[in-house]
């Protein structure tokens, strides 16, 4: 790995940063009560990641690219810490029903779409 990758890696995470902020931020204007932001964010990023894997796998993107976007991008839009923090929070004001969906929605969502988009990336 060269030290361009690795600067690449580092803009590439600061942009995804950038990009969950703003797009948590837009969903939250809408949908206030349930943090569906995070939810949209880590599933989208589940699914991708499985794209680039799947698409690096098959010889189709470089495997620079794969850090680049994958670890660097990926690893900077998605977020597992604010996602456990709103579940605890949803728990702390009892909303058992609203944390369950959260939690386990979630990580079944992320296994379903991060092997979806594995599948679809070894098919290129």
């Amino acid at each position: 790995m060269t030290v361009w990758v690795v600067i690449a890696m580092a803009v590439a995470g600061g942009i995804g940063a950038v990009c969950r902020f703003m797009l948590d931020g837009i969903i939250r204007l809408r949908v206030e009560a349930y943090p569906l932001g995070t939810m949209i964010i880590n599933l989208t990023g589940s699914f991708l990641l499985g794209l680039v894997v799947g698409l690096a796998s098959a010889g189709v993107l470089p495997a620079e690219w794969r850090l680049i976007i994958g670890t660097g991008f990926l690893g900077g839009y998605t977020t597992f810490s604010t996602a456990s923090y709103e579940a605890v929070r949803l728990a702390q004001q009892g909303r058992w029903r609203a944390m369950s969906v959260h939690t386990i929605g979630m990580a079944l969502g992320a296994f379903v779409l991060a092997g979806l988009g594995l599948w679809l990336g070894s098919l290129a």
